[in-house]
């Protein structure tokens, strides 16, 4: 029986772990972001500007603005090399510390003499970050780029200012692929904020931990023990050897999915608890769920290793 992270200790705290101030390429200054967060019902944010130099190599300093309501993870989006298609890495770095090494990045083009984006990333984790591969779908990474990644935590499978800016939203082919070459990775939605379009309050994590501090938040990232979300709420999965099952928030289909072409899905009205059996994807290394709103709205899990 596996419902992990959903029987274990602690509330669900929600997040945004990817977001843009004016100390690079945001519009809003770093008080007022954290503002407009916690006023929309976020128990935290990380401000992750781009750490190039021509911004200064910024890891934006948010502890000033943490009280016991609201607080903020410290990070940075990293850049250094060049991916196959020729353009610069961009790796999500959540829980950097402030005295992290600067990449040699001076701007948004690769360098001669810059480290690889996997020596990037294993820096970023031996410092304590949280690492994950930001936005595939609009960076154009391949499978390739993606395996040679062997720092990361997750994959950043959904980022709402992608989806509102160009309609290239997501990373779940790659993810569904690192899983089925036995990379051991969750799943986060994100914001991506800039605050220059709608790019705000459209994905985010439910973090699971016992407070709302930044370093039980960090560490229940790097276990995984979150869900992300677009607008439904996941209270219950169980995993057996022959179903799963679900409760959460009133939605119109559940789905199931595993390696390959293998699925299963249930859909209704306003469903809050379903049973499916596994069937074909009981041949899988590892499944993942996905409920889905009346609107449109998703949640998903991470992956259970079968």
């Amino acid at each position: 029986m596996k419902n992990y992270p959903f029987d274990s200790p602690g509330k669900f705290f929600r997040g945004n772990l990817h977001a843009h101030s004016n100390n690079s390429d945001g519009v809003l200054n770093p008080k007022e972001l954290c503002q407009r967060y916690r006023s929309a019902g976020y128990d935290f944010v990380s401000i992750t500007d781009h750490m190039v130099g021509m911004y200064g190599y910024p890891i934006t300093d948010t502890r000033p603005l943490r009280d016991k309501m609201f607080t903020t993870l410290l990070g940075a989006e990293l850049h250094t090399g060049a991916m196959a298609n020729g353009e610069i890495w961009h790796l999500l770095a959540v829980g950097l510390p402030l005295d992290f090494k600067r990449p040699k990045s001076p701007n948004f083009s690769p360098n001669k003499g810059q480290e690889s984006g996997n020596d990037l990333a294993i820096r970023a984790v031996e410092a304590g970050a949280f690492v994950a591969l930001a936005h595939p779908q609009w960076s154009g990474l391949t499978l390739e780029d993606a395996m040679g990644i062997s720092g990361a935590h997750a994959v950043e499978v959904y980022n709402h200012g992608c989806a509102v800016d160009c309609d290239r939203p997501d990373g779940f082919a790659i993810f569904d692929l690192l899983l089925s070459k036995n990379r051991n990775l969750t799943a986060i939605a994100t914001d991506d904020s800039h605050f220059k379009s709608r790019d705000y309050f459209g994905g985010w994590v439910m973090v699971k931990a016992e407070q709302n501090r930044p370093e039980l938040l960090l560490d229940a990232l790097k276990r995984g023990s979150f869900y992300s979300s677009q607008g439904p709420q996941i209270y219950d999965i169980d995993v057996s050897k022959k179903e799963v099952a679900v409760r959460c928030s009133p939605v119109s289909t559940v789905i199931v999915q595993g390696e390959g072409t293998a699925t299963t899905c249930t859909h209704g009205a306003r469903i809050t608890a379903a049973s499916l059996p596994l069937g074909r994807c009981n041949d899988s290394n590892w499944i993942r769920i996905t409920i889905v709103d009346s609107k449109g709205k998703r949640a998903w899990t991470n992956p259970y290793w079968l």
